[in-house]
């Protein structure tokens, strides 16, 4: 296995060099990519970012907004998260196995004094039912990355404000607040890890994963910068491009959404003459196709289940909102209400 670092802060340019790594690179060897970040919300792909974010709160305090290519909800970032991604081929066997790579992180942190932690639910990881960590992956042409965050010593206040979680997620959980729900990973360490630096727990961590250790005797892997070029222009037609972060976000006449066990699912529909005229949907489900797909396909029939049931015959409603269940879906798009 290689091993990257990133000297950035800035989550567009390390989302952008993750992309590029994940569509470009040798993967002859898989990749450990860290990365840390200034203080930044990142979207999930199918989520609205005016409902997720107080956008009042991040403007006033300088808060990077970003869109990953991957599913899943909004996270909070900064300088006291340590992100992880592994990039590899798709072997078949790996979307939607998050064990297989929060299992090499879990075992790090149990060396480092976090004993509790744990795989919870979906893709998340837990100490004492309270999260530290979100995970996601996305695949393309038989390439993929995981990638997971780990909330270190984040500053916990900030993540209800700058977030607008909905009450019914936190419903889901039976708990009261985002606050009660989230946790650092600093004090559950033995008294020897407690003042480690940001940078000294990224490579803590990537030493125990890699097996040295020295970093110096980890297979490094070298950007040259022709990549880096490459990089920072996908960096400006994607992450930080206003139209791939904010979109475009239309009125619609019905919405339908719902909190299920496997993710969120927002329909926003417009209807004109009984047929719809546009779909729009949002979420932190974990599909692997592009939603516009499923939308584009519904696009001009009528609003009634036999005419959506025949427009959707031809494809696996699984592929696009994973393991959610496809009564569900069209019972959720359906909704008379």
């Amino acid at each position: 296995m290689k091993y990257l670092v990133t000297d950035s802060r800035d989550i567009r340019y390390n989302l952008a060099l993750e992309t590029y790594l994940m569509e470009h690179a040798n993967l002859d060897e898989p990749i450990l990519y860290f990365y840390i970040n200034s203080p930044c919300i990142i979207l999930g792909r199918y989520q609205d970012a005016y409902e997720e974010i107080n956008q009042d709160y991040v403007k006033k305090h300088n808060i990077i907004i970003t869109r990953r290519t991957s599913g899943g909800g909004a996270v909070y970032d900064d300088l006291g998260n340590v992100s992880f991604s592994f990039i590899t081929k798709d072997d078949g066997d790996s979307i939607g196995n998050f064990r297989k790579f929060t299992d090499p992180v879990i075992e790090a942190l149990h060396k480092l004094g976090a004993t509790d932690a744990k795989m919870a639910g979906r893709n998340d990881l837990q100490i004492k039912s309270k999260k530290f960590s979100g995970n996601a992956m996305k695949t393309e042409k038989g390439r993929m990355f995981s990638h997971g965050t780990l909330m270190y010593d984040v500053d916990l206040d900030v993540i209800g404000k700058a977030l607008n979680v909905p009450a019914d997620k936190i419903a889901s959980k039976g708990i009261k607040s985002v606050h009660s729900r989230v946790t650092n990973l600093k004090p559950y360490f033995k008294p020897e890890y407690q003042d480690l630096t940001i940078e000294e727990f990224r490579d803590t961590l990537a030493k125990t994963i890699l097996g040295v250790d020295d970093l110096s005797d980890a297979k490094e892997y070298a950007l040259d910068e022709q990549t880096k070029k490459a990089v920072e222009q996908l960096n400006q037609s994607i992450f930080s491009n206003w139209d791939w972060i904010y979109g475009k976000s239309p009125k619609a006449a019905i919405q339908h959404r719902q909190h299920f066990a496997q993710g969120t699912v927002d329909f926003r529909i417009t209807l004109e003459n009984g047929r719809i005229k546009d779909l729009k949907t949002y979420g932190d489900f974990f599909g692997q196709k592009a939603i516009d797909e499923f939308e584009q396909k519904l696009i001009g029939v009528r609003y009634d289940e036999e005419a959506i049931k025949d427009a959707l015959k031809d494809i696996q409603i699984s592929d696009f909102f994973g393991k959610i269940p496809e009564n569900d879906i069209l019972e959720l798009l359906l909704r008379q209400e």
